[in-house]
């Protein structure tokens, strides 16, 4: 106890320690609420997230058929090594490799063309943009049926107005050789209002008088286009870039709803085969393994892919 000083006609006196425990308390029961607010979260998240994975990592490994799982063995690599001997497997990672390649350009090309027309200011562009962002906010099932029946072979709309101009009518998702191309448009359109507005908010971050010290150096629009906007929309086009590659990976309503990944697995994608060998044959060590595998790659190309953008910004 140590005395400190006179408080009226009383002295006051403090204890070593009493303040620091104070603060202790505090600190603790702030921990408390906090984590108490993150509790359920966290549940949810080891529940349906941490526990699933490790799960599955582990079903990777073993022979697991969901009708017999009593009698399920570890198999070491069998897994992994049938899965190179796989022809589906092969034909479903170079359909998904495909369509990446194609509705990533194909997407955020629309998306940025989108924001450049309604960037600019007219009286209809609130109505465009609710008519250009309506799709993202429809169940992909939906627009999956619904262009299932615009691209029938006989009696679909498209095929009518390319008989009107004198084409004659195409197969579309009948046709091996059609069916990938297509399911790249039908995503491309439907996604394309999400990357948009990210886009436009990043053309309206853009200095105006960034734009009139070009054109008064006598920049034309394509070299305004070239040299000022891509340059200053860079930070949002590798955020775009990375949101659309990881949900292209992630493809499986459209095939599933549109072709049955068919026909002759044409549209079969990874994470499609993933179902389909999980909850339809109901090899779970199987698809553990392939969804293990399949998580590694995009792992890889993640990583990869922030290395060369950190390169590039170095």
């Amino acid at each position: 106890m140590i005395k400190t000083g006179l408080k009226g006609s009383k002295t006051v006196y403090t204890f070593p320690g009493t303040e620091k425990e104070a603060k202790n308390r505090i600190k603790w029961r702030e921990n408390v609420v906090a984590y108490t607010f993150l509790g359920p979260a966290l549940l949810l998240l080891l529940l349906f997230l941490i526990i699933p994975a490790i799960m599955s990592v582990y079903y990777a490994f073993t022979d697991y058929y969901l009708l017999t799982p009593d009698t399920r063995k570890f198999v070491g690599l069998d897994n992994f090594i049938n899965l190179f001997k796989d022809p589906i497997f092969l034909k479903s990672l170079a359909n998904t490799l495909k369509f990446v390649v194609w509705v990533i350009p194909l997407q955020i090309g629309a998306a940025l063309g989108l924001a450049l027309l309604l960037n600019k200011q007219r009286k209809a562009n609130t109505f465009f943009k609710v008519a250009y962002f309506s799709p993202v906010v429809m169940s992909l099932v939906v627009i999956s049926v619904l262009w299932l029946y615009l691209l029938n072979p006989n009696e679909g709309i498209i095929n009518n107005v390319l008989n009107y101009f004198g084409v004659s009518a195409q197969p579309f998702l009948t046709s091996p050789k059609q069916a990938m191309f297509t399911i790249v448009f039908v995503s491309a359109w439907q996604g394309a209002g999400f990357q948009m507005l990210i886009f436009l908010a990043g053309l309206q971050n853009i200095p105006g008088d960034v734009y009139e010290a070009a054109q008064l150096d006598g920049m034309n629009k394509w070299q305004r286009f070239i040299y000022i906007t891509l340059p200053l929309l860079k930070p949002t086009s590798i955020f775009i870039f990375i949101t659309t590659l990881i949900g292209a990976f992630k493809l499986l309503v459209q095939p599933m709803v549109m072709t049955q990944g068919g026909p002759v697995n044409s549209t079969m994608t990874v994470v499609y085969y993933i179902y389909q060998t999980g909850f339809t044959d109901r090899m779970v060590g199987y698809a553990s393994s392939i969804a293990l595998l399949f998580g590694t790659i995009i792992g890889l190309v993640t990583l990869a892919q922030r290395k060369l953008v950190k390169e590039e910004d170095d």
